[in-house]
């Protein structure tokens, strides 16, 4: 299996699992990636902790697959391939459960959408990023060139996007690309207590959160306001939105897994 996902109290734990070929996208594994956010839509999951296994975080698509093919069935396989993960990520933007996002080793092409489409973005301080597409002659999947403009800005976007530039960890903290980066003997601790931490939160506003920062980067600022408005009234009155004023004013610690988690 390419990718495995287990679900323990709440938190699921996706895991890439092609480590010896670079964790490298092949259709199985955009259908495996698939299959594992449909079972987190469907499942109580209020936090995704998304690995890779071995050396690298993910290379990006499996070139070796896709160059036994040609014109139209390459075409076709593509276009397969990519709606496959494409719908992953369409499905984990619109849930409520925040991703954390764990790399190490070699992150490029897709691997840099994966890597940009979660929450929080941990890195190794030894991990390196490139885009590499255009290198091969080829143009952005995975989101990369919705992500990086958004999070690093258009002209930093397309210098990755044009030139290939590898960079390190510390520059991609640096520019936003990840959240933060630490050892890699620390990543896997550090990745599964962040994780855990959102999983015992308020999955709902969490939720209403994300989707207030994605689109809030192109609404007017007048409509943005009004789903502001309403995303903070619907949480207000909601159980966990009791849960934490009560604790606030109790001054005690909220347990927001008890407050009617989101599913």
């Amino acid at each position: 299996m390419r990718v495995g996902i287990e679900i323990d109290d709440g938190l699921a734990r996706v895991t890439l699992r092609r480590g010896e070929a670079g964790n490298a996208i092949d259709l199985e594994m955009a259908h495996g990636l698939l299959d594992a956010a449909r079972v987190c839509a469907a499942e109580p999951v209020r936090a995704v902790l998304l690995t890779g296994e071995g050396k690298s975080f993910c290379v990006g698509g499996d070139l070796g697959e896709f160059s036994r093919l040609s014109g139209q069935p390459l075409e076709k396989h593509l276009i397969t391939v990519t709606g496959a993960l494409h719908e992953a990520l369409r499905i984990f933007a619109a849930g409520d459960a925040p991703m954390v996002a764990a790399v190490q080793g070699a992150v490029a092409g897709a691997g840099i959408g994966l890597a940009a489409s979660a929450d929080v973005t941990l890195a190794a301080d030894n991990a390196s990023f490139t885009t590499a597409y255009t290198g091969i002659g080829y143009s952005p999947d995975a989101g990369v060139s919705w992500f990086l403009p958004r999070l690093i800005g258009p002209k930093r976007a397309l210098d990755l996007l044009l030139t290939n530039r590898r960079i390190k960890a510390a520059e991609a903290e640096a520019i936003g690309l990840v959240s933060r980066t630490v050892a890699p003997d620390l990543l896997a601790a550090e990745a599964l207590r962040t994780a855990e931490a959102l999983c015992g939160g308020p999955t709902a506003a969490f939720g209403a959160t994300r989707r207030l920062v994605a689109t809030g980067l192109t609404s007017d600022l007048g409509t943005h306001l009004d789903r502001e408005a309403r995303a903070i009234a619907a949480a207000a009155s909601s159980a966990a939105g009791r849960e934490g004023v009560a604790a606030f004013l109790g001054k005690r610690a909220p347990d927001f897994t008890r407050a009617a988690p989101s599913t």
